[in-house]
């Protein structure tokens, strides 16, 4: 690990023998049962910058055992209002620390730190949200059914696994653990082994409230190991997922066999559709936000640009000055306006797919090529902002999530062909409708086959807000009270209200 991840004081507590950020389990900090750690590597260098134990089966079943003690016991006898209290004085924990966490989360995940820092003001927005959340899950009374009254009832699923993905770390865990607390379950939280440090430094925080041992864990491991084992655990009510939909598939049918609720935040190709009369200057400057932001590392990505022919030209030619002006460098320098991708890994990925398009016949306008960064930034996994002209909805390009900052630019003649070429996709994320005709907003919005759509806007979220897709984008929404029907289950109570009850086997 180096100084500068030892000193900082968000990790003190986390550290164990050897300077390894250890596992949140059961309300302290232990290392992994076998002492397995792995290395979390700084995108913007390339280099390795912190040690994290690495969770395996056995640490999965300590955190769920405790997780259960904690649902069954102190945690289950809080009431909603103190709930509330836990998930306000969450957030003013967060809004405290929030400069060092965007910190940490830049220099973990790559993304730029103008964007980390907004993301984490959106985080306390969350655990504010949920805060009030909490009081408004009720049950409801029904109308009389004969002589009896009947209700019913909102109580917590139990015991939530949550796996996040290493887009948007803090996010992503504030968006699984707000309503498993709100809700009154307990969860055990496995975060992208790419991007573990933040979550272990928000959960370091959250042991300043009072929250009974076992509520919130925090589990760093590899997918095949920890998160198979959680989602295999049968003492695991609940998975909760973002990631991709390879990924959803597997899990699904794991959770299949214990008969788990599952709820599913998969991948996107998203459209986004321009028509002639829009506001070109705001089309292109929010589109290209919608495709460049977080790196093109979003699975709401503007991946895919359906413009009407009759302006094409115009957009994609503001479109190419518009990614070749933006700074591409460092995650903590706050002149840059576009970090790293998460990984080499993730770097050759959207090499591949960018060699594709150009086999397939797509025009590459722009991008494609890693920016030669120097110095310290040399080995770091940078990518330049990519334009693709001329691509056809078939394409490979077209038709899977590349997850980077490639776009690939289509034409239409009219409504009807633009509402076609964007709903023939495996996905239904999101999408996006350029227009100054309101009627015609409003038609394609309703005839988009997607979760998401924006009005001459991309990329814009709020936790009050349902967040979630169709087709292979998954299943069950995040965020808005609508969440709050995946982390509850409904009893349904009868009250006979006759003094006498029939005998139905009377002579």
């Amino acid at each position: 690990m180096s100084a500068t991840a030892a000193a900082d004081p968000l990790l003190a507590a986390p550290l164990g023998d050897g300077e390894v950020l250890q596992l949140f389990l059961d309300g302290g900090w232990a290392p992994a049962a076998d002492g397995a750690s792995f290395a979390s590597e700084d995108p913007s260098t390339g280099m390795p910058w912190a040690s994290v134990a690495e969770a395996g089966p056995v640490d999965v079943d300590r955190a769920v055992q405790a997780a259960r003690r904690a649902f069954e016991g102190a945690w289950g006898s809080v009431n909603a209002a103190d709930r509330a209290r836990i998930l306000w004085r969450t957030a003013e924990l967060v809004d405290r620390h929030r400069d060092a966490l965007a910190q940490l989360e830049s220099r973990d995940n790559g993304k730029a730190i103008r964007e980390t820092r907004a993301e984490i003001a959106g985080v306390v927005r969350c655990f504010e949200f949920f805060a009030g959340v909490c009081q408004g899950v009720r049950g409801a009374t029904l109308p009389r059914t004969g002589p009896a009254f009947v209700y019913t009832l909102r109580e917590p699923v139990g015991v939530v696994g949550a796996i996040t993905p290493w887009n948007s770390p803090l996010v992503m865990f504030a968006w699984k653990v707000c309503p498993a607390l709100a809700g009154g379950n307990a969860i055990v939280v496995k975060p992208a082994e790419q991007t573990s440090v933040s979550a272990l430094a928000l959960a370091g925080l959250m042991r300043e409230l009072e929250l009974p041992a076992g509520t919130v864990n925090v589990l760093p491991g590899l997918g095949p190991r920890a998160g198979a084992a959680l989602a295999e655990h049968p003492g695991v009510d609940k998975i909760a997922f973002t990631g991709s939909t390879a990924v959803g598939r597997e899990l699904a049918a794991t959770a299949a066999q214990t008969l788990k609720l599952v709820t599913f935040e998969l991948g996107g190709k998203s459209a986004n559709i321009v028509f002639g009369d829009a506001d070109l200057d705001a089309a292109v400057d929010r589109s290209a936000f919608g495709i460049f932001s977080a790196a093109g590392q979003s699975c709401q990505a503007a991946s895919r640009m359906l413009v009407e022919r009759s302006v094409k030209e115009e957009f994609v030619s503001r479109l190419i000055a518009k990614a070749e002006s933006i700074r591409v460098g460092g995650a903590l320098d706050v002149r840059t306006q576009m970090g790293a991708q998460v990984s080499k890994r993730q770097l050759e990925q959207i090499e591949r797919y960018v060699a594709l398009g150009v086999e397939e016949g797509a025009q590459l306008c722009t991008g494609g090529v890693r920016p030669g960064l120097e110095g310290e930034l040399a080995g770091g996994f940078f990518y330049t902002p990519t334009v693709f002209d001329q691509a056809e909805n078939t394409m490979r390009i077209c038709r899977e999530e590349i997850f980077g900052p490639v776009t690939a630019v289509m034409s239409f003649e009219d409504e009807q062909e633009a509402l076609a070429l964007a709903n023939d996709s495996d996905y239904g994320l999101s999408g996006a409708v350029w227009t100054s005709d309101v009627k015609r907003a409003h038609r394609v919005a309703a005839g988009l086959r997607c979760g998401m759509v924006w009005v001459n806007s991309y990329r814009t979220w709020s936790p009050i807000t349902p967040f979630g897709g169709y087709k292979q984008s998954g299943y069950g929404r995040e965020n808005g009270v609508e969440v709050m029907e995946h982390y509850t289950q409904t009893k349904s109570v009868w009250v006979d209200m006759q003094d006498r009850i029939p005998d139905w086997y009377a002579s």
